[in-house]
């Protein structure tokens, strides 16, 4: 069953870069005694995610912020290369966190994979927003397969 409101979130790391190269943050250090938004795309550089999805989350960051959020987050089942070349290209610095899950264990994990072998994507990670608190989940936005309306930025500002 997929993660739900109420649940504790998995343990596990997710691929990041830092200043110095390839690096990794674990879960604890993401969420413990934080509240985190974490959203998640089928891929980086990818239509809807590239023009909608974190684009709204670098907009209204400092709104979510402004309701308490520690951090923004995005991942993806994209390697931290990646992620990072497409957080710069799009101006996440400083407001959202790029996070890479490879191989899609963290994915796995939520229970949330998309088959996108259809698409010639491979596994990937459903599109999702969660509002995590001190690692328990407050709020679940989980999309069907192919929209875009209840993980975004501005469905997750309301329900802050």
């Amino acid at each position: 069953m997929p993660i739900q409101v109420g649940d504790t979130m998995p343990e596990g790391r997710f691929n990041i870069m830092k200043a110095d190269g390839p690096g990794s943050i674990s879960t604890q250090e993401l969420f413990d005694g934080k509240k985190v938004v974490l959203f998640s795309v089928p891929g980086a550089f990818t239509p809807t995610c590239s023009r909608d999805h974190l684009p709204g989350f670098i907009e209204k960051a400092d709104e979510i912020k402004a309701k308490g959020v520690n951090t923004v987050a995005c991942m993806a089942v994209n390697d931290a290369f990646v992620m990072d070349a497409w957080g710069k290209q799009a101006g996440a610095e400083g407001k959202v966190l790029t996070l890479a899950d490879g191989n899609g264990d963290y994915t796995k994990a939520l229970d949330l994979v998309m088959d996108g072998t259809g698409f010639g994507l491979g596994m990937r990670g459903r599109r999702f927003a969660l509002i995590v608190n001190d690692g328990k989940v407050e709020e679940a936005f989980i999309e069907e397969g192919g929209q875009f309306k209840v993980s975004s930025a501005d469905n997750v500002l309301a329900h802050l």
